[in-house]
């Protein structure tokens, strides 16, 4: 059981690249984000995000048991997790509108950008709920910064396209 929490937390042993496991857990739910919503759309991204986030939870309840150490680096599902949040917006607008979702690639990079800086500088309930010290706290800090990036990501899109007119 530990193997498989090992390799679903870790996933697939991304998080033991080095430097900046993190960002390399944000990167890895890019692609995951572009097979999800290639095969099904926002739906089938959204059961990607629940499934990531049960997933990280358990791992890391399985990963930290008996350990200080509640949240190790190479823990990284809760950061494709959190990534799957900050995209949510934009495969939500290609999925509604019919925009093939790579066209809208400002918004993955602000995406990126925003959630890496969020998970990075925890302001606010970010880092309330990583300093819980528990496995859903663990994955609670990466959704909220997801959220923060998304509702940038939001405001960047409005801004662009709403008020400057492009």
């Amino acid at each position: 059981m530990k193997r498989i929490a090992t390799l679903t937390g870790t996933v697939l042993g991304i998080g033991y690249l080095r430097p900046a496991p993190g960002t390399w857990g944000s990167l890895a739910a890019l692609p995951l984000a572009l097979l999800l919503h290639g095969l099904g759309g926002f739906p089938l991204l959204l059961a990607g995000l629940l499934a990531a986030t049960v997933a990280g939870i358990w791992a890391t309840g399985v990963m930290t048991h008996g350990s200080d150490d509640h949240d190790p680096s190479e823990i990284v599902m809760d950061e494709v997790a959190g990534q799957l949040v900050a995209l949510a917006p934009i495969s939500y607008a290609a999925w509604a509108h019919d925009i093939p979702v790579l066209a809208m690639w400002p918004g993955w990079i602000a995406a990126f950008v925003l959630f890496r800086l969020f998970d990075i500088t925890k302001p606010g309930p970010i880092g309330w709920a990583d300093r819980r010290g528990d496995p859903l706290g663990v994955t609670l800090d990466d959704l909220i910064a997801g959220a923060f990036a998304a509702v940038g990501v939001m405001a960047l899109a409005g801004l662009w396209h709403g008020v400057l007119g492009q």
